[in-house]
Formats: structure tokens, C-alpha cells, sequence
């Protein structure tokens, strides 16, 4: 004879809630001790912001495992800001040793004065216009070259053309660039000997 066990027994442990909404529960309860936690041990208001914000997405991958009792769950999260804290600053640490090393390797004859930089802000302005004009295909060809040093054929492989098409094409650009910059500057001339 079989014997049936019956309606299921109820559980005695702790009464399990819904994950989501313990999350949302502890996130109005700490969120702003975990941030007052993060400003009193970083270094500024914006990293202790990012610092908080890991800390709950943390606490949100992980919600499953959120401790049932409110204290607890404070604690844990807490724990969970601690660990953030020190990753941060890990990641701080690694920023400066790789700052160090390549400052060790920088050429300092290579980085422009900043004097002279600012004294070129109207040719800059005139510069950005012209390139502006120019389609954005032409325009990333001709940046590519002038200014982050590609060759032709190395710029055309960025932008999926042959390497005699990318020849063309930035020949016929830099043709129309300098018919652009040729006749702002005569009109920049123009104007300055009416002004005076």
C-alpha cells in the first residue's frame, strides 16, 4: 500500500523575498552611506560617484545572493563597496605606473608648446571650416595623412579603398582644401584692408 506524503511541509527558515525588490529596498536604505562610505576614502567627488555606481551594479548581478536580513544586507553591501574601493584603486595604480613608463619614453621635443598652439586659433578655425566642407570620407582621408601621419595607401586600408583610389581621392581633397583655404584667406585680406 502506498502512502501519500501530503500538502509539502512549510519551511521554517527565514521567509525568502523576491531579490528585485530587496535590491530596491537596500538601494533607498544605504545607497547614501555607500556614497558617503566611497567620498570619505576617494580622492575625488566624481571617483567616489563611479565607485557607488559599481557598487550597485555589483550588488544588482549579484542580487540572488543578497542576505535576507536588512542589517546583513547592509553589511554585504558595504563588503561589496569595500571591494569596488580597492579595485578602483588597483586600476589607479596600474594608470600611474603605465603614466610613468610612458612619460620615461616621451620625447618632450615632440610635444607642441602650448603657447604656439593658442597663437593659431583663427587658421585653426579656418582649417576646421575647409575640412568641414569636405565629404567625410575625404575629410577622415585627409586627417588621417595630415595628421596622424598614415600614408596614403595605410589611410585607404582604414577606409576600405585601394591604395591608388585613396591617391586619387586625397589628391582630389587636398586640391579642394587649398581651393577653400586659398579663397578664405584672400577674403580675410580683403577684409582686413577695408578695416584699416
Amino acid at each position: 500500500m502506498s502512502v501519500s506524503p501530503g500538502p509539502a511541509a512549510p519551511s521554517l527558515g527565514p521567509p525568502q523575498s523576491d531579490p528585485e525588490l530587496q535590491f530596491d529596498r537596500l538601494y533607498r536604505s544605504a545607497g547614501t552611506a555607500v556614497l558617503g562610505y566611497a567620498l570619505g576614502r576617494c580622492a575625488s567627488r566624481e571617483d567616489a560617484l563611479d565607485v557607488t555606481a559599481e557598487t550597485f551594479l555589483v550588488a544588482w548581478r549579484r542580487r540572488a545572493e543578497l542576505p535576507n536580513e536588512p542589517e546583513e544586507a547592509r553589511a554585504w553591501l558595504f563588503g561589496v563597496a569595500r571591494w569596488c574601493l580597492a579595485n578602483a584603486a588597483r586600476g589607479d595604480h596600474r594608470a600611474q605606473r603605465l603614466g610613468q613608463r610612458l612619460a620615461e619614453h616621451l620625447d618632450v621635443a615632440a610635444l607642441p608648446d602650448p603657447a604656439r598652439i593658442h597663437e593659431s586659433r583663427a587658421d585653426t578655425r579656418q582649417v576646421r571650416q575647409a575640412l568641414d566642407a569636405l565629404p567625410a570620407d575625404d575629410r577622415e582621408l585627409v586627417t588621417l595623412t595630415a595628421w596622424e601621419g598614415l600614408s596614403p595607401t595605410e589611410a585607404g586600408a582604414v577606409l576600405g579603398l585601394t591604395p591608388g583610389a585613396a591617391r586619387s581621392r586625397l589628391h582630389r581633397a587636398r586640391l579642394r582644401l587649398r581651393a577653400s583655404l586659398t579663397s578664405d584667406h584672400a577674403e580675410l585680406q580683403e577684409r582686413r584692408r577695408h578695416d584699416h
